[in-house]
């Protein structure tokens, strides 16, 4: 398992269109992808679980990567969250 924690710089938080942009992403990993705040848990594959965690400016969250592509896929995607949100 990888883990990546990341603060949300997007003045908007993770809003509809880059969380269908990351869903998009995550949905290519062969891996199991989970998004986290505060304790609570979401499959990162699932847009409306992903929107559900009601992320806002500031708030960390901890991206999780489990299984096989975990490396590539925890990579892909902390990418995508520094440059997008």
């Amino acid at each position: 398992m990888k883990e990546f924690r990341y603060v949300i710089t997007d003045e908007q938080g993770i809003h509809a269109r880059p969380a269908g942009i990351f869903v998009k992403e995550a949905v290519a990993c062969s891996c199991n992808v989970t998004i986290s705040k505060d304790g609570r848990e979401a499959d990162a594959k699932r847009i409306l679980a992903v929107m559900g965690l009601g992320v806002k400016k500031g708030d960390e969250i901890v991206l999780k990567t489990d299984g096989e592509g975990e490396d590539e896929a925890i990579e892909k995607l902390s990418v995508f969250l520094k440059e997008n949100l």
